[in-house]
């Protein structure tokens, strides 16, 4: 697996997650690898694909640099009980001055605003099915993290 496509999976896994731990929020989740990555067979010797152990290690990564809290794992199956960190529920939620979608100009203030969010910015890469614009949405939310 190359270095390109490994961070491509990366950034969609952590899209999906975000997202699936906005929509929740704050209401603690379990959030299944295979929900997130897809459906996996355990090897002969009941080992998940190096996909899967790429999707659960971003799920723990997440938490180590404090974009999600967990209570504990299930096996390697799950993170069990997780919820975004306050920081990470904000900047997800707060709109963002240089992001316009399509549309948006037209629309009522409130959907404008609400629209012009990482949330829904990381919504609409995910749609585009853009590993590309993936990347770029989850390094913009993740550079906005860390100032």
């Amino acid at each position: 697996m190359s270095a390109g496509i490994n961070v491509e999976d990366f950034c969609k896994d952590t899209a999906r997650a975000l997202l699936v731990l906005y929509r929740t929020f704050p209401r603690p989740h379990t959030l299944f690898v295979e929900d997130l990555c897809g459906p996996d067979q355990v090897d002969e010797f009941g080992m998940h694909s190096d996909r899967h152990l790429a999707c659960f290690s971003a799920l723990l990564w997440l938490a180590a640099e404090g974009y999600v809290r967990y209570t504990d794992t299930i096996r390697q199956e799950a993170v069990d009980q997780t919820v975004l960190t306050g920081r990470a529920f904000t900047l997800l939620s707060r709109p963002l001055p240089d992001f316009d979608p399509p549309g948006a100009e037209s629309l009522p203030e409130a959907v404008r605003l609400e629209q012009q969010t990482h949330a829904h910015r990381l919504e609409l890469a995910l749609n585009s099915r853009s590993s590309a614009r993936v990347k770029s949405a989850v390094l913009a939310f993740m550079d906005d993290m860390i100032r």
